[in-house]
């Protein structure tokens, strides 16, 4: 299974990954043979796998390290987090992901969600054959709430004026940073770390994801389409506000609310006034400071962490994911 180029240069990594995406095709099966299929190329469409990276990473820091059932726990937590995406797309009606079109586009919102359901399942089959106690598994059901707490809470957020850094931050916590940290606490976990460093490296992915999302927020106002995944400016246009916005809304609500009043009759113009004032009040700036804010947190917690190998690589995969956007 080909795995995202930006894996090269980590050669044993690159290997891991390709037998996380082996073991999950090995554990999609549906009779329908289309149906299977369909849900095989969605799998397989080119995701970074991060998820998966920081668990595999974090699988070294204790002293118990087999690598079969880290690469098991692995790949149940990128299921679970391929399931959301299914999910997440359908209630934002996302058109596409990573230059690919969605399921919920491609073949209806029924489809699409009986896909990700089925996803949901296969994480579970293959956590509840490889995890390492039933604690564990008990957690990352408990952890899969929060995800999906987080999904509904921006539904509900949808078109909403964006006023509170503080509920963004709440929401992405349980969106996008609750995966990232429990992917590193369930590698710390699955080698018999310590309570004290399984609970250090859910910190490090709880702040990872929390950089992540501000960084991918941002990328919706400053990358180009196809590195995105989606069309630009698309969260605004579908009544998602993020902190770029957020930030200018503290400072020019009177001239921001009467455009987002319009919702998805957003014009062009509109659009582009409202990027001016983004740009006028530092908006991205300030999210970017933020971000680099909670990657600091990360690696201080990193360094918290055993040494070995495995953390100079954990150092520079955050590292860049910060530096997405010069």
């Amino acid at each position: 299974m080909r795995v995202h180029p930006m894996w090269d240069k980590y050669p044993e990594l690159k290997n891991d990954l390709e037998s996380v995406l082996n073991l999950i095709n090995s554990n999609i099966r549906i009779r329908d043979k289309k149906v299977n299929a369909i849900i095989k190329e969605m799998i397989f469409a080119g995701g970074k796998l991060l998820r998966p990276t920081y668990s595999l990473l974090c699988s070294n820091i204790g002293p118990d390290q087999d690598k079969e059932r880290a690469i098991a726990v692995a790949a149940a937590l990128e299921t679970l987090h391929m399931a959301t995406l299914v999910h997440d797309d359908v209630i934002d009606e996302s058109p596409t992901r990573h230059g690919h079109q969605t399921l919920q586009t491609t073949h209806g919102n029924q489809f699409a969600i009986y896909a990700g359901d089925y996803l949901f399942s296969v994480c579970f089959n293959i956590l509840s054959r490889h995890a390492t106690s039933l604690a564990q598994l008990e957690f990352n059901s408990r952890s899969m709430e929060k995800v999906l707490t987080g999904e509904l809470d921006q539904l509900n957020a949808r078109y909403l004026p964006p006023t509170s850094v503080k509920s963004y931050l709440s929401r992405i916590s349980g969106k996008t940073a609750q995966l990232f940290a429990v992917s590193c606490y369930s590698g710390a976990v699955d080698s018999k770390a310590t309570r004290r460093q399984a609970l250090t490296a859910w910190n490090m992915g709880h702040y990872i994801g929390m950089a992540f999302q501000i960084m991918d927020d941002i990328l919706d106002y400053q990358g180009k389409a196809q590195e995105v995944g989606k069309p630009i400016m698309a969260d605004i246009q579908q009544g998602i506000y993020t902190l770029p916005l957020i930030y200018a809304m503290q400072k020019q609500a009177d001239e921001l609310k009467p455009l987002l009043s319009k919702k998805d009759a957003l014009q062009a113009i509109d659009i582009q006034r409202i990027t001016e004032i983004i740009e006028q009040e530092q908006g991205i700036q300030k999210a970017k400071n933020l971000a680099e804010r909670y990657t600091k947190k990360a690696l201080k917690e990193l360094n918290k962490l055993p040494d070995g190998t495995y953390k100079n690589d954990l150092y520079s995969i955050t590292i860049g994911l910060l530096n997405r956007i010069k």
